[in-house]
């Protein structure tokens, strides 16, 4: 997922439903927690939230819960007041007062401590933040989005999460397909990427991508989503010596070289029916005629099964009782298959 002036550039169902849900929910005045794997867009659809709201005109103000020490992270929130701890000089504003009368995107909720979240629950409840070493109140008010690639339930479940402050925080949930299901979007995303990497090094047209290319790109799995394929593209076409010609080369991994140090080099692959090196992570695919060489029979056969469910999910718009029609299965059948493969949201 990618933007041009705040738009959005994909066309399967699957994308399509995620952002029209967090279109309708953006008018709305409620917390609204986005949810997917990395480089799906989550800052993105964080983003849109805001400028869809009648905050627009206010601050949007984001937090990586996942970037500061643990002992910062209450500070950064809720600020601090002068001598509140060793190396606080001066008074601070936290994240909190920053968005006040706007919104405070908060990436990478599941690593908050247990603290925080206490703190943060009281914010979210009353509307008000305390700085550290004060014991006066400060009114905030402050739309909450956060993002994460946790499954929360999992760990209110395991005690690494509060169930009040998921309670708070889940009004709606916007959940984010993987590129993987996206049906199509790889080859729209490629081009609209190549496309302007081509402008950025001054070519004189954009010569599309090789068959070779293409049909790599279609295998690959992704598994660092949007943000890698842009990578991928973008160095696809930087390294290509010819503009004239079509972009024929792709090389997922950029630190693959015959001069590795330290462990055995993986050979550049163009497609993945090329032979993979032994210690080349595997790639699995729902089109069996694409799976590379299997070294563990139960991972494989668990992956392939996941990759399965994932697409029929997308493309039944993740309505349950479509894709287990789609996969001749009982609705039970399919519950017990998702849970066990941790796809229940």
């Amino acid at each position: 997922m990618e933007r041009d002036s705040h738009q959005f550039i994909g066309q399967s169902s699957a994308f399509l439903d995620a952002v029209e849900r967090a279109s309708r929910a953006a008018p709305l005045n409620r917390p609204v927690l986005v949810v997917g794997e990395r480089g799906t867009g989550k800052e993105l659809i964080a983003e849109r939230l805001h400028r869809l709201s009648s905050r627009w005109d206010g601050p949007l103000v984001t937090m990586n819960c996942a970037a500061l020490p643990e002992t910062l992270i209450e500070a950064e929130l809720f600020g601090h007041e002068a001598g509140a701890f060793t190396g606080a000089t001066r008074s601070r504003e936290g994240r909190f007062e920053e968005a006040d009368g706007g919104t405070l995107f908060l990436d990478e909720l599941g690593t908050l401590s247990m603290g925080a979240q206490e703190r943060l629950l009281r914010a979210v409840e009353y509307g008000e933040v305390t700085r550290i070493g004060s014991s006066r109140p400060v009114r905030v008010d402050v739309r909450i989005v956060a993002a994460t690639n946790e499954h929360l339930p999992n760990m209110v479940e395991a005690g690494r999460f509060r169930a009040d402050l998921l309670d708070r925080l889940c009004f709606e949930v916007v959940t984010l397909p993987p590129l993987r299901v996206r049906e199509g979007d790889v080859e729209v995303l490629s081009d609209y990427f190549g496309r302007r990497m081509a402008a950025e090094l001054g070519w004189d047209g954009w010569p599309g991508f090789g068959e070779l290319a293409r049909r790599a790109m279609d295998n690959h799995l992704w598994p660092g989503n949007v943000r890698e394929l842009r990578n991928v593209v973008e160095r696809a076409v930087y390294r290509w010596a010819d503009p004239g010609q079509p972009v024929d080369y792709i090389q997922f991994d950029p630190f693959d070289s015959p001069w590795r140090t330290g462990i055995a080099a993986a050979a550049p692959t163009n497609a993945p029916t090329s032979k993979d090196n032994e210690t080349a992570e595997p790639r699995y695919s729902t089109d069996l005629s694409q799976m590379v060489d299997v070294s563990d029979f139960r991972e494989a056969t668990e992956k392939y099964e996941k990759a399965v469910l994932e697409q029929a999910l997308a493309k039944c718009r993740y309505n349950q009782r479509q894709t287990a029609k789609a996969l001749n299965l009982s609705y039970d059948q399919l519950r017990h298959t998702l849970k066990k493969h941790d796809l229940l949201g």
